[in-house]
């Protein structure tokens, strides 16, 4: 089922929209330039908005299969990294970084890789790196605790600075976007697992603590210039059980709304540039995975006020096949629905994982095409990714 392309101008005007971070060089008026970014905090909200502007001229004059491209993370395996180069040299929006430890010059390749993308637009190089048992690259990213232990005990000054210290590092590696916090509200302090997606990864079962952490989480990876994206909208606290293994649901929306979403909203309200949405469905809301739902994706552009850079959860969860939607079918419907960003879990091979992100950039383009998909919703997903790590001028 078709669905009417994104209103530009309602996005645009969204009190919070993509961030953008400051750049070492400075960035000339007149004609679109871009300038990869490195460091720095986030900026404000009205800055941010004409990076995505900015953006939208950039993507405006793109091929079909270059603005599809750049809506799929290619999933990577640290241990080969430098197989990646494929990858930056065809466009695609994201490296989403898998595996426990890098290899020696890990950091030199990543910035290598940057260096092959068309126009030079830098790519999102994501990770997990939530803290406790949720971590990558353990001999280059010093992660903190669980969060659970940091909201037990630590103040959210506390956690601030630890926020900002797992993004020094995750800097340091090459790592631009942390796939955290969790800002799930869940009472439950069990090690996470098929039954329970979040219990250690949830700062807390009161939403004020959540909020309150989850914000000051978020706010220290700004400080340190990389890119939080808060997850998993609309909450997966108290859920039947985990995504990733089979489908499962939320708490009954009329509960969310009334408490599990006030931690998103301090979020948003803060600056938060990323939103990572569940695959659960949402009694009362929607029957289909929320990261596949339209109506999951207006209510967190409209009543949440969030104009940043939406993405789905791995579309190659137990949730999603489930629904009989491969990858790239399940990437089809997301944007169509409004993510800007799909994401896919770990192939065994660099070779596998490259040709499940293709597949994927040639259903959407192929979408396009065949009239399902409007190519004004992929090219404001495209601009939404490339707004998120590049200082744009205009």
């Amino acid at each position: 089922m078709r669905r009417a392309p994104r209103t530009l101008a309602v996005l645009a005007g969204a009190a919070v929209a993509a961030a953008s971070l400051t750049s070492a060089g400075p960035v000339s008026a007149g004609s679109t330039t871009t300038t990869t970014t490195t460091a720095g905090p986030t900026t404000t909200s009205t800055a941010a908005t004409g990076a995505l502007v900015c953006a939208r001229r950039v993507v405006d004059g793109w091929s079909l299969p270059r603005l599809a491209d750049e809506v799929v993370a290619v999933s990577v395996d640290a241990a080969h990294v430098g197989s990646y180069g494929p990858a930056a040299h065809a466009g695609f929006g994201a490296l989403l970084v898998f595996g426990s430890r890098a290899p020696a010059g890990f950091a030199r390749v990543v910035a290598r890789l940057q260096t092959m993308t068309p126009g030079g637009l830098a790519m999102l190089v994501m990770s997990d790196e939530e803290g406790g048992g949720v971590a990558r690259l353990t001999n280059l990213v010093a992660a903190p605790p669980w969060a659970r232990a940091m909201g037990t005990s630590w103040s959210p000054s506390r956690i601030e600075l630890a926020g900002e210290r797992l993004g020094a590092s995750m800097l340091a590696a090459g790592l631009t976007v942390d796939l955290a916090p969790v800002l799930d509200v869940d009472p439950r302090a069990v090690y996470p697992g098929a039954r329970d997606p979040d219990g250690l990864r949830s700062f807390s079962g009161v939403a004020a603590t959540v909020a309150a952490d989850g914000t000051a989480f978020s706010q220290g990876l700004a400080r340190a210039g990389v890119t939080a994206v808060v997850k998993h909208f609309p909450g997966l606290g108290g859920a039947t059980g985990n995504t990733d293994y089979a489908p499962a649901a939320t708490r009954p929306w009329p509960q969310l709304v009334a408490t599990d979403l006030a931690p998103f909203r301090a979020a948003i309200a803060a600056g938060a540039p990323g939103v990572m949405v569940a695959n659960a469905r949402v009694p009362g809301l929607t029957a289909e995975p929320a990261s596949l739902s339209a109506v999951v994706y207006r209510y967190l552009r409209g009543p949440m006020g969030f104009g940043g850079l939406t993405m789905t959860d791995s579309l190659s969860a137990g949730a999603i096949s489930a629904a009989g939607l491969s990858v790239p079918s399940a990437s089809v419907e997301a944007v169509e629905a409004g993510a800007d960003l799909v994401l896919a879990g770990p192939s065994p091979t660099p070779a596998g994982a490259l040709a499940l992100a293709r597949a994927s950039a040639a259903a959407l383009a192929s979408a396009v095409t065949a009239g399902s998909l409007a190519r004004a919703t992929l090219a404001e997903a495209a601009a939404q990714v490339v707004a998120t790590r590049n200082v744009l001028s205009c």
